[in-house]
Order: C-alpha cells, then sequence, then structure tokens
C-alpha cells in the first residue's frame, strides 16, 4: 500500500511539475510559444512522459483554465463573504475580478482566449466555469428582489457587468489602456453605475 500510495504521490507531482513548467515558458515566453517540447527540455523529462499526463499543449491549457476559474471563484466568494449586502458584494467581487485578472495576467489570457488559440467549447464546459456565475448572480437577484435566478433580467445584468470589466481588463492586458489611476477609476464608476441602475427606487 505504501508502494502503491508512494506512486500516485509521484504521479501527482509529476503532473504538477509539468503544469507549473508550462505557466512559467508563458510568462517567459508568451502562450504562442509553448509546446511540449518546451515543457519536457525545461523540467528535463522526455517528450513521451509529458504525453502520458497530456495529449497536446491544448490538454494542458485546458486544465490550467480550470485550476484558474478554481482560484478566481475562490477570491470572488471571500470578496463575497466579507461584505453584507449585495451592493457591496458586487463591487467588492468585481474589484476582486480585476485584481485577479493582473495578478494572474497569463492565466487570465489564456481561460478567455486573449493572445491565445482558446478551445472556446471546451472551456465552456468545464463545470469550473460556471462558478463566476454561480457566485456573482446571486447577490445581482438579491439586489433586484428577483426570486428566480433563471431569470433573463439576472443574466442580462450579470453579461453587463462582465463585458464591462473583462472588456476593461483585456485592453489593458493588451497595453492599450491609460494608467493605473485612471482605469480603476474607469472600473469603479462603470460598477457603481450598474449597481446603481438595477438598485430598486424606494418611495
Amino acid at each position: 500500500m505504501a508502494s502503491k500510495d508512494r506512486i500516485l504521490r509521484l504521479k501527482e507531482e509529476t503532473r504538477v511539475n509539468i503544469l507549473d513548467a508550462a505557466l512559467d515558458i508563458v510568462k517567459e515566453e508568451g502562450w504562442q510559444a509553448l509546446s511540449m517540447r518546451k515543457i519536457a527540455d525545461k523540467i528535463e523529462y522526455t517528450a513521451p512522459i509529458i504525453y502520458e499526463y497530456f495529449a497536446n499543449k491544448e490538454a494542458i491549457l485546458l486544465e490550467l483554465t480550470r485550476q484558474g476559474y478554481l482560484k478566481l471563484g475562490k477570491e470572488l466568494q471571500a470578496a463575497k463573504d466579507a461584505h453584507d449586502t449585495p451592493a457591496a458584494q458586487l463591487e467588492a467581487m468585481w474589484l476582486t475580478y480585476w485584481n485577479f485578472a493582473f495578478a494572474n495576467r497569463e492565466l487570465y489570457q489564456g481561460m478567455f482566449g486573449i493572445t491565445t488559440s482558446c478551445a472556446c467549447k471546451m472551456v465552456n464546459e468545464l463545470p469550473e466555469a460556471e462558478l463566476p456565475w454561480d457566485i456573482i448572480t446571486e447577490p445581482i437577484g438579491k439586489l433586484m428582489q428577483i426570486e428566480d435566478m433563471d431569470s433573463e433580467i439576472i443574466c442580462t445584468k450579470y453579461y453587463t457587468f462582465w463585458s464591462i470589466v473583462h472588456g476593461l481588463v483585456s485592453i489593458n492586458l493588451l497595453d492599450r489602456g491609460d494608467s493605473d489611476a485612471i482605469n480603476r477609476q474607469v472600473l469603479r464608476d462603470a460598477i457603481t453605475g450598474i449597481i446603481l441602475s438595477i438598485t430598486p427606487v424606494t418611495v
């Protein structure tokens, strides 16, 4: 049993090493430079060993994407749990989303196909890709006083938020934005404006 556990542990360590090496290459040279051969060279494995764990580099991208969504989901949930009101939760979560994108620049690019050849259908089928939606739509529904979480209105408002935030992130990931201070102000203005627009008016 101890020997079997050791083999499983070594296999998992090898898998992690492959993913870590892939992300290191991307950080150093960009997604376009990633190849199975480069990964093998970096960790001093033979290419066939890499293929035992991942069929191709798209499979590695998919796994890194899955891990990226898990990490983003964890950070969004923490931001949500730190606040009591739906409006405060939404502001905190979208700011957290922004911070995640720039703290994990290469990972975010892979998750959303920015500068990569995204296998979008496979990414969309990842259960983890639903985490931002699952976490963020609840306070949208609460703020708008809508109980049906499958409501088209909630869906529309989620994508209104996401389109603005992701669009601003994408512009800046491509180094086409303004200063960080200006971008953060634009981000806050946009988030606050949407929150105000979906907050029921009390008489």
